[in-house]
């Protein structure tokens, strides 16, 4: 094979206590597709971030041909959310203005237009970012990635670039992917959807515990192979369906209206877990917050435990025994600059800690520290920074907040968005076993075999309405996803 774009020798990163990646190797060269897989905390994002000079390596060389740049999409994407679209993807070139000149804000908006319509339907480019959806936020930042090369010959890096994007959107980008490698580029591919590595990939490079575990092309790996190299063992079973006996009604909902919802009816009962299913901007994706209070809402009836909730805010929901746990973890869920234990224990001061008393950090540690080790989460360090762990690892953690005074009613939004296998199955034993303590559990998912193989029933969302509602023998992957499309 011909001189690699791109040649790793033996990276090693350690941090105190925990040795990130331990002599990793890796060559990509000019049109191949290379997907690294592994386990939250296998060193994925360790290696991403020595690359982008984020990390400086402890030892190991890199080097790349001469000619040929790097260029990344990173997982929080790394753009300027009080920005328009237009005005993220002229920071990149400095474009806009000439020394003393007026801002060129007809030619800027105008490549924007140009660089997005590659990835989809058109949206508005003078919007600002954090108005637009996730999957929309997702092509602002494929644009800038591939904007301005002047030769085919670099190495584009997508950190888990389809997280939030829809099978059209995803097969928009893929198609864009393969051009691209067509034209000589490298493409270094981090995912969790083993199905995805599947489709995508030329070779697959597995990471387990810092250490390179596999480096295998594509067609010689097959799925329970990669389920192998992800978590270590040679099987893990999808979660099946449990029987579960359900309580009193926890939460019903009557002509519920707002955002992308036009009027969906809703009852939880203690025990249960109901799925809320349908493509994007159906409605599904703004349930759980029209709910908890964070997006404006009405509803002609609004009950929790049989008392009426009829002026919602994410402080009165807490109150009434009401968690949430939203898909964007890195805005909504944690709060960065804190620690793990801060961020555990955070919604639950109030009840914990009386006014003006110093906060008890030694029993804090204590709860956070049994907490962690009941969900798994690596490492269980109480008092790292929460930036710094795994996005699997944080999501263990807001899960475990979310859990830990046994709320009424669990409000969860992807809950598994971003995370591996291994980590999937500790979220999926939470989430049974807060059903099993009597907890009401609404879990909105993109991701059908999730809802299918987790909840008792789902209801699938069309256009702001239901367009179904599935349970039983009738509740199947291939069914939910037939109804969120319309399909017979």
């Amino acid at each position: 094979m011909t001189e690699p774009l791109l040649h790793v020798d033996g990276l090693l990163k350690a941090f105190p206590g925990l040795t990130a990646l331990d002599h990793v190797d890796l060559d990509v060269h000019s049109g191949e597709i290379v997907a690294i897989v592994g386990h939250n905390g296998s060193g994925k994002s360790t290696l991403m971030k020595i690359l982008a000079g984020v990390y400086t390596a402890d030892a190991g060389t890199v080097q790349t041909a001469p000619g040929t740049e790097l260029h990344f999409i990173h997982q929080d994407l790394a753009l300027v959310e009080q920005l328009s679209a237009a005005e993220n993807l002229a920071l990149r070139r400095g474009e806009g203005a000439t020394g003393l000149a007026p801002y060129r804000t007809r030619e800027v908006r105008e490549r924007a237009r140009e660089l997005v319509s590659r990835f989809g339907p058109p949206f508005d480019v003078t919007c600002p970012l954090h108005r637009l959806t996730p999957a929309q936020r997702a092509v602002v930042a494929i644009s800038r990635a591939m904007d301005g090369w002047t030769h085919s010959r670099n190495v584009l890096f997508l950190d888990e670039p389809t997280e939030s994007l829809h099978r059209t959107e995803v097969d928009v980008l893929f198609e864009a992917v393969r051009r691209l490698a067509a034209d000589g580029a490298g493409i270094v591919f981090v995912s969790h959807r083993l199905d995805e590595v599947r489709s995508l990939a030329h070779r697959i490079v597995g990471l387990r515990d810092g250490r390179k575990v596999a480096d295998r092309p594509v067609t010689e790996m097959g799925e329970s192979h990669l389920i192998e190299i992800v978590t270590g063992v040679e099987k893990m079973d999808a979660a099946e369906r449990a029987a579960r006996e359900h309580g009193e009604l926890a939460l019903q909902v009557r002509g519920l209206r707002g955002a992308s919802v036009e009027s969906l009816d809703l009852a939880l009962r203690a025990g249960e877990i109901v799925g809320i299913a349908g493509t994007l901007g159906s409605g599904r994706e703004a349930v759980p917050s029209l709910l908890y209070g964070a997006t404006d809402a009405t509803a002609s009836e609004f009950t929790i435990d049989g008392a009426a909730y009829p002026h919602r805010s994410p402080a009165q929901s807490l109150k009434r025994g009401m968690a949430f746990a939203p898909a964007d973890r890195g805005r909504l869920a944690v709060v960065r600059d804190m620690n793990a234990r801060e961020n555990f224990t955070l919604p639950h001061l109030p009840r914990t800690t009386p006014a003006f008393a110093p906060i008890p950090v030694g029993g804090e540690r204590t709860e956070a520290a049994t907490a962690f080790a009941e969900y798994d989460v690596r490492p269980a360090r109480t008092e790292q920074r929460i930036s710094l762990f795994s996005g699997g690892n944080q999501q263990k953690i807001v899960m475990a907040k979310s859990m830990h005074h046994r709320p009424k009613v669990l409000l969860l939004d992807e809950p598994t968005q971003g995370v591996d296998v291994g980590a999937k199955a500790a979220i999926y034993a939470a989430i049974e076993r807060g059903a099993a303590g009597g907890t009401a559990v609404l879990v909105a998912s993109s991701d059908a075999k999730e809802l299918a193989a987790l909840c008792d029933r789902v209801i699938v969302m069309r256009d702001g309405v239901v367009g179904a509602a599935l349970s039983g023998d009738d509740l199947t992957e291939r069914r939910l996803v037939a109804e969120a499309y319309g399909l017979p």
